[in-house]
């Protein structure tokens, strides 16, 4: 397969390149024009559709093409989550179209229709179109257990009023339509025939900060909320970086190691505003509107409505939070751990991940992360590591409950010695330094030094792991302070953005008592059912929620996007898993499947977890 090709199937629709985490900046012409298609994501599905003759050069297949000018910030941003480098694949997309042009190819325009035409008068002609160039990349994500549907239409609306006149314009006209956040769902629900909604352009942001609440409107990424609070000296509980806030609580409720502390589903807005199924507006503070704070149990529920705005919780934070990392040699003990700090109120987030979750957020390559995996499972007996974000006074409860931890001196010397981590020298001093007890090293007080010395960290040999032409920048982004603070990487949800970098992943999600015999069932079913279909598989991450009586719990599930017979066995996969979620459902009743939470993402958590 053509390199350039095999870039562009492999996107991860993660929609990382719409948001400037790394602080490099974002394609000028996505911002400038809203749709995907103009984003480097949107880019690699057109060259994929194009290379594959599956649609034919249209109108805005040519715009879209001359509008990149291959500035290359695409590359930084996608090589640090995928290790993917999209500009190459922009420049054969725009040589794709020169000659195709130049060999007097034919141009195919986009037809009007008298639909088309009601929806411009509503939005505007510019911000709606059925030219396949659009359409193509509105038409799968990488889920695994849905098909490509190409819609008929693309639409960007600009306020709750235009929402609920094109409601009522499809509605009229039978035409099914769909709401599209950045397009992340792993269950293909932002696919669908007819109209698509992208929601993009409505981004407002409006503070009230003596009512500790910002309303945010449905086309606000995580990210962009959570750095106009912290301007401001506050933190929201947000999802993933890239995912639309209104979104992210409308699919499923927003999750995140700080809801140990600020809580799950309905915890986080005060108040949502709705556009109905006949185009009418509704608010849950409205005693006649729809009860979305119940949950039915083992129910799938349709959309009660298109989140048009939603009044999100903002949360203090005090100027001596910081991170740390507590090391365990088995799940049981770090489960205990995590537990008993969230009963005690120890810590603002707490979570638990394995050397898998590990070793690929740290690692610059993938190959990398592979090595590392080992070293800390087999080598440094690091299986499991505690997240603790709290104040001083969290942090120091826990050194005086007897547990050793990378604070964030030590966190900064093992990201950026990472290089060096190999070394067999550095291996016979961890050995020589522990006694009896596990991890007794990090306690002693010199070590911080013994450690810098072996590993010698620096943001230069960390960015030699990468590609020869993009190590100046790397170098540049990791002298930055906040790419290497515990803190700020779990804030804005850093850490989990290169969970997928070795394949695509299939999560089954769910909710349960932090109770240590029922998780290990689960891992080791959850183990089986992958070996059985020869799909790899690993723990995701546990944070405990409402004062350690439950927990959320994922489990992961990679598979090759590309591959037909894997994605049939990933399916497989998806369906023992839910089968054996459901199975503990009632078995157990207190276990929760995330599936079973779909559109319930503004229900009370106690409904949920105790229903």
């Amino acid at each position: 397969m053509d390199e350039n090709l095999k870039t562009a199937k492999n996107c991860r629709h993660y929609a990382m390149c719409k948001i400037d985490f790394l602080g490099s900046g974002v394609c000028s012409s996505g911002l400038k024009k809203h749709f995907v298609s103009f984003y480097p994501q949107g880019r690699m599905i057109l060259y994929e559709a194009l290379a594959e003759n599956k649609i034919p050069v249209t109108e805005k297949c040519v715009e879209i093409a001359d509008s990149c000018d291959l500035c290359g910030k695409c590359d930084y941003q996608c090589y640090f989550v995928n290790e993917l480098r999209p500009t190459k694949v922009m420049a054969a997309l725009k040589n794709h179209i020169e000659n195709f042009v130049q060999n007097g190819g034919e141009i195919k325009p986009a037809k009007e229709d008298a639909i088309l035409t009601e929806i411009r008068k509503i939005v505007g002609d510019e911000w709606a179109t059925n030219d396949e160039g659009i359409t193509v990349t509105y038409s799968h994500d990488l889920s695994a257990i849905s098909e490509p549907k190409m819609p008929d239409y693309v639409v960007m609306p600009n306020t709750k009023e235009e929402i609920a006149s094109l409601v009522k314009l499809f509605k009229k006209n039978n035409i099914p339509y769909t709401m599209r956040g950045n397009g992340q769902n792993l269950m293909g629900f932002a696919v669908h025939e007819g109209a698509i909604m992208d929601l993009n352009r409505m981004k407002t942001i409006e503070f009230d900060e003596k009512n500790w609440m910002v309303k945010v409107g449905p086309g606000v990424a995580a990210f962009d909320l959570q750095k106009q609070a912290r301007k401001r000296g506050y933190r929201i509980n947000a999802g993933e970086p890239a995912a639309l806030v209104c979104a992210n609580i409308m699919c499923s409720g927003i999750m995140s190691t700080f809801s140990t502390t600020y809580g799950i589903n309905a915890d986080n807005f005060i108040n949502a505003e709705f556009v109905d199924s006949t185009g009418s507006f509704f608010n849950l503070n409205e005693t006649f509107s729809p009860n979305l704070y119940s949950y039915k149990n083992l129910e799938h529920k349709n959309s009660p409505g298109i989140c048009v705005s939603a009044d999100i919780r903002l949360h203090p934070v005090t100027e001596d939070e910081r991170g740390i990392l507590v090391p365990f040699e088995t799940l049981n003990n770090a489960l205990d751990f995590i537990k008993d700090c969230s009963v005690r109120h120890i810590g603002l987030a707490l979570g638990v991940v394995g050397v898998e979750y590990i070793s690929t957020f740290l690692s610059p390559t993938k190959k990398m992360a592979s090595d590392i995996k080992n070293i800390f499972a087999e080598k440094l007996n690091i299986p499991w590591l505690a997240v603790v974000i709290g104040d001083k006074y969290a942090i120091r409860t826990i050194s005086e409950m007897g547990f050793p931890f990378f604070d964030e001196r030590l966190f900064k010397a093992l990201y950026l010695g990472l290089p060096s981590l190999k070394n067999a020298q550095w291996l016979e001093l961890v050995k020589e330094l522990s006694d009896d007890e596990p991890y007794s090293y990090l306690k002693i007080k010199s070590f911080a030094e013994l450690f810098e010395t072996a590993l010698s960290p620096s943001a230069k040999s960390y960015a030699q792991e990468v590609d020869k032409d993009l190590s100046p920048f790397f170098e540049k982004l990791f002298s930055r302070p906040e790419m290497t603070d515990i803190l700020w990487l779990n804030t804005f949800r850093i850490m989990s953005a290169r969970v997928g970098r070795k394949k695509p992943f299939l999560p089954a999600l769910l909710y349960l008592p932090v109770d240590k015999e029922l998780i290990n069932e689960f891992c080791n079913k959850f183990r089986l059912i992958g070996e059985k279909y020869h799909i790899d598989n690993d723990f995701g991450f546990i944070t405990p929620i409402d004062n350690g009586k439950r927990c959320i719990f994922e489990y992961d599930f990679f598979y090759d996007y590309n591959d037909p017979d894997e994605i049939q066995r990933v399916r497989q996969v998806g369906m023992d898993a839910n089968m054996l979620i459901d199975e503990y459902s009632v078995k157990t009743g207190v276990v929760k499947g995330h599936p079973y939470v779909l559109y319930q993402g503004f229900c009370r958590k106690e409904n949920l977890l105790y229903s």
